[in-house]
């Protein structure tokens, strides 16, 4: 019985020592803010800059303190009074006004960084900065040539590591009615030597594509480049207006083609949480059709009344990453979670991944979305982070420069601004490896036809190129 006062007694110093310790203003930064405002404050695709002159005094600490607190209407600037207390508050705020008097213009190394990690190491050379606006996707053509797709809706050469200033006319223009939308992945047909079919997703109305209230939907084109100019342009997948959302979020969009040739494409919800559980609504779901936008007859609700023809599976939130497994032929996705449960899931022709019926996450609010996080019939993801890490691109490794890590995963995180190794066996994650942190929000990994891997990053505008070091 002494031992249980004891310990009792310990628990109830312990708890009140941890409920006195002052909030940490950076930590608590790096772990609700960084994902909107960048780790540095310079500002995402999903959020402003936060830089101001003005906010070095009481004024604008004062300022600064409400805006976190009871947030900013008709932004996507929540109030965060349900989830952080007072003092986590005051220290936030008080962190992002002592950052003012620390910000610096952000300079870019240029020259080639050395990072180790448990079988190697990195070289991570920084070949371009500062010249892209929000890129989204990259695509090779050869080894010498890679397409980099820009949320505004241009196309921009990279021509030996370096950024063409040839402009690419006659593209789509993409509906920019969120910070999420825009020109997003691109893909090149299996046999794009032959045909020279490039394939775009896009954000769509039509109606006026600067219009933020007009109804719009992902949609899916591919064409020819020839003299950089885009012709050829044949439709793929689009929906009637009907099925369009106003004001829509979380687009999606990653390609994949796989080994039998079908190309797979995604969007999220939208902002429409049940409508991925609904086989009549495009959101939510991943999409499987022929390359020249038929569906192929053996797709899973090819013949289920109302369902659009092309799904392939239902209940994904906010899929941004697909890779095929090198030697299974398996498809592996990641998916945006809330605040918690990013998930890495193994795509199952019909299979219902549980948005948001299931999740390991909460509401950006606070507020509970689900208590469930298992239900029969709803698949479970093979990993779940939570906190999210605001997962993104993924890609097996089957470059012959990483032997040591041969069919290993490499997933990109937006938020945390990671590159995460992920040793896959079977169909397990038996680790995981930060390789490097803090160069940017990776949106994009490839491998170039030398075995090289590029990240491409936009925050700040950065492409990585990395290899292993030679002994």
């Amino acid at each position: 019985m002494r031992k249980v006062w004891i310990s009792l007694f310990w628990f109830i110093i312990s708890y009140a020592i941890s409920s006195c310790k002052k909030p940490d203003g950076q930590e608590l930064y790096a772990i609700h803010c960084a994902g909107c405002h960048g780790f540095d404050m310079e500002g995402t695709t999903s959020g402003s800059k936060l830089s101001n002159p003005l906010w070095k005094n009481e004024e604008g600490r004062a300022f600064i303190y409400a805006t976190i607190k009871f947030g900013m209407p008709s932004t996507m600037m929540i109030g965060w009074e349900s989830i952080l207390n007072e003092k986590e508050i005051s220290a936030l705020a008080d962190y992002i006004v002592s950052a003012q008097d620390h910000r610096q213009p952000h300079e870019v190394n240029t020259k080639t960084e050395l990072i180790k990690t448990s079988d190697y190491t990195l070289q991570i050379e920084k070949i371009v900065v500062d010249n892209l606006n929000t890129p989204w996707a990259i695509e090779f053509l050869n080894r010498d040539t890679a397409l980099i797709s820009e949320k505004g809706g241009s196309l921009q050469w990279l021509i030996k590591g370096k950024l063409d200033s040839s402009t690419i006319t006659g593209l789509p223009k993409p509906h920019l009615n969120s910070y999420t939308g825009g020109l997003m992945d691109i893909a090149l047909d299996p046999n794009f030597r032959r045909n020279r079919w490039i394939y775009l997703s896009y954000s769509h109305t039509n109606g006026d594509v600067n219009d933020k209230s007009a109804p719009a939907m992902t949609k899916i084109v591919r064409g020819k480049i020839r003299e950089n100019q885009w012709q050829e342009e044949q439709v793929l997948f689009e929906v009637p207006d009907s099925l369009m959302v106003v004001h829509g979020d979380r687009w999606g969009c990653r390609f994949l083609f796989d080994e039998q040739g079908f190309l797979y494409f995604t969007i999220g919800d939208m902002g429409k949480d049940m409508d991925s559980q609904s086989l009549e609504k495009p959101t939510g779901k991943v999409f499987r059709i022929n390359p020249d936008g038929s569906v192929p007859a053996d797709n899973p609700f090819i013949n289920e009344k109302g369902a659009l023809p092309a799904i392939f599976t239902i209940g994904n939130r906010n899929t941004q990453g697909m890779a095929l497994h090198p030697q299974t032929g398996a498809i592996w996705s990641t998916d945006h979670g809330p605040q918690g449960g990013d998930e890495l899931n193994i795509l199952i022709k019909g299979a219902n991944y549980g948005w948001p019926v299931v999740t390991h996450g909460i509401d950006y609010s606070g507020e509970i979305i689900s208590e469930k996080t298992h239900q029969e019939g709803m698949e479970q993801p093979v990993v779940h982070w939570t906190p999210s890490i605001a997962v993104c691109p993924a890609e097996f490794i089957s470059s012959p420069l990483f032997a040591k890590w041969k069919d290993d995963l490499l997933v990109g995180a937006l938020a945390f601004q990671q590159l995460r190794r992920l040793d896959v066996d079977g169909e397990k994650v038996t680790d995981q490896e930060i390789l490097f942190k803090g160069m940017g929000r990776v949106r994009d990994l490839k491998f170039d036809p030398n075995g090289a891997l590029y990240v491409l990053t936009n925050s700040p505008d950065r492409l990585l190129r990395i290899t292993p070091l030679k002994k």
